[in-house]
């Protein structure tokens, strides 16, 4: 049996902007996030570049909601 990602975009022509995204905010934090493999990088690491992305979304859709 085939295992299947869970790791997928709800809207998947947003998967381009996601990436993007990821990248920007690995460069913003200083991991060393790279195209293709990155098994080198720590948990700790990964789970931060995700974190702060679940962040700065929570905080653009709050400026959105405000009004700003």
């Amino acid at each position: 049996m085939a295992k299947r990602s869970s790791n997928r975009a709800s809207v998947p022509e947003a998967k381009g902007a996601l990436d993007r995204f990821k990248y920007e905010v690995a460069s913003e934090i200083g991991v060393p996030l790279k195209e293709g493999y990155n098994g080198d990088l720590t948990s700790k690491q990964n789970g931060s570049v995700g974190g702060y992305m679940v962040k700065k979304m929570i905080e653009a859709q709050e400026r959105q909601m405000s009004g700003n």
